[in-house]
């Protein structure tokens, strides 16, 4: 049986993946986040699709199946090793605190807004594609809708709490899957995470925003200005549970350990 290993060592392999992601040439990280972003809409949609066929008969149940499905789509984002905002924070900033000279503050910003950007690029082109007449089953399109309106309904204060909660789910998947070696782990670690970001629901800014986008799409009583002010709001709670919650945590767990190991050898 393989043993976990320590936080030091994980915090190790998180700053080598973190080095190979800021250093990353711009066209491999503009494609490495369009195929995230489309990629991702695979899970949206089966969220979709199997909330549309089980609410019929099973009611609150749809819910649960539809978090199911969804979970799909953060195992393609996982084995693809695409670049998904948020799930790109622990590594990076990792890398930045091992740093001795630098805190890569211009190549964090390059790496997130450039993820950011065309995470939504792509995940919004392909939700056109699905918005095409005919290409989802029948009642898809209201249960996308009806997720869109009761994620723009939510008060300010609540999405934001909501990312919050969504990004330390997120970039705690990051941790995790520096925890692991096989590739059977890493698939079981996103379907869970995946699972659990979409029964919340919580909220991580691409995932919410191309929820958002479906609703424009199928529901045109939701406008643009309430799809910036759900990025801008959901991209702040990320930061906060990505960063504040989960990474920063990480690294004073590790610092702290190796503080008190070199105290023990002197």
């Amino acid at each position: 049986m393989s043993v976990a290993p320590d936080p030091e060592k994980i915090f190790d392999r998180a700053v080598e993946e973190g080095e190979r992601r800021l250093e990353q040439p711009l066209l491999e990280l503009v494609s490495t986040s369009f195929i995230a972003g489309f990629t991702i809409v695979f899970g949206i949609v089966a969220l979709g699709v199997v909330d549309a066929l089980v609410e019929p008969q099973f009611g609150d149940v749809a819910h649960v199946a539809g978090a199911l499905a969804f979970g799909v789509g953060v195992v393609f984002l996982v084995v693809g090793r695409t670049e998904l905002f948020n799930e790109n924070f622990l590594d990076p900033a990792a890398k930045a605190v091992d740093q001795p000279d630098s805190w890569l503050l211009a190549p964090l910003f390059r790496l997130w807004v450039v993820t950011l950007v065309f995470n939504l690029v792509g995940g919004f082109l392909f939700a056109l594609v699905f918005a095409v007449d005919g290409v989802l089953p029948a009642g898809t399109a209201h249960a996308l809708g009806r997720t869109a309106e009761e994620i723009v309904h939510r008060p300010t204060a609540a999405v934001f709490a909501s990312a919050i909660v969504g990004g330390a789910l997120v970039s705690l998947l990051s941790f995790l899957l520096a925890g692991v070696d096989t590739v059977g782990s890493r698939i079981t670690l996103a379907y869970v995470v995946g699972f659990l970001l979409a029964l919340g629901p919580f909220d991580h800014v691409v995932v919410t925003a191309i929820h958002v986008f479906f609703g424009m799409l199928f529901d045109p009583v939701i406008g643009y200005r309430t799809l910036v002010e759900t990025i801008v709001v959901a991209t702040a709670g990320n930061f906060v549970g990505g960063l504040g919650l989960v990474t920063f945590t990480h690294v004073a767990q590790v610092r702290g350990a190796r503080k008190s190991s070199d105290a023990d050898e002197s």
